[in-house]
């Protein structure tokens, strides 16, 4: 889900690729994507399980972000964790654009794959991957810590829910559009044992 069309962000340009397991109708992973005075926020959520219960934990995870007023992404976190604690739980990545002194801020909990590559490739590391906290929101809350980096235009951000398989990065084209991107991977990496969601960002700058 996006409160907006991700193509019209300003700062970001994004592709999505999803897919239900297929015993279920809905999918229990989901996104959105928040502009804000000064940047965009992206959240995947992936609700523990799959089918209608893990689709509810998902979608009140994604309200609390679309209520999200700046107030920061670790607070955003705790308040998710406190509403989520009626459902049976999410895991979740959240990456912040800012596009006034260009730097990505990011969080992930659980098991959702984040990972950073670097249009420049002479740039050390040209690769970076979120460092994941062990815990579920709505169940329990690690201790918490934001990483904050800077970024550049064609840098590409990649989140995928645990329906992809780990190796998505492996043979990965920055030559390639978002969606081209996430469509490949999608086709090329969803296990087909669970609800799949592949989400891509790049960043364009002002």
């Amino acid at each position: 889900m996006s409160e907006q069309n991700p193509e019209a962000a300003p700062l970001v340009e994004f592709g999505v690729w999803e897919k239900a397991f297929t015993i279920e109708d809905e999918n229990g992973d989901c996104y959105m994507v928040k502009t804000t005075g000064n940047g965009v926020l992206l959240a995947v959520a992936d609700g523990l399980g799959h089918g209608g219960e893990a689709a509810v934990a998902a979608r009140v995870a994604m309200s609390c972000v679309e209520n999200y007023k700046g107030q920061g992404i670790i607070p955003l976190f705790q308040l998710c964790h406190a509403s989520l604690k009626p459902t049976r739980g999410a895991v979740m990545n959240l990456a912040f654009f800012n596009g006034t002194d260009n730097t990505m801020t990011w969080i992930g909990v659980g098991n959702v794959e984040g990972i950073l590559i670097r249009s420049d490739s002479s740039v050390n590391p040209p690769r970076e991957s979120i460092l994941l906290r062990g815990g579920v929101l709505g169940l329990n809350l690690p201790n918490l810590t934001a990483t904050v980096m800077p970024i550049f235009p064609g840098d590409t951000l990649i989140f995928a829910t645990d329906g992809i398989t780990n190796t998505f990065a492996d043979t990965l084209s920055l030559m390639d559009s978002p969606q081209k991107l996430v469509e490949k991977i999608g086709s090329q990496f969803c296990k087909g044992t669970d609800d799949a969601l592949v989400v891509a960002g790049r960043y364009r700058g002002r």
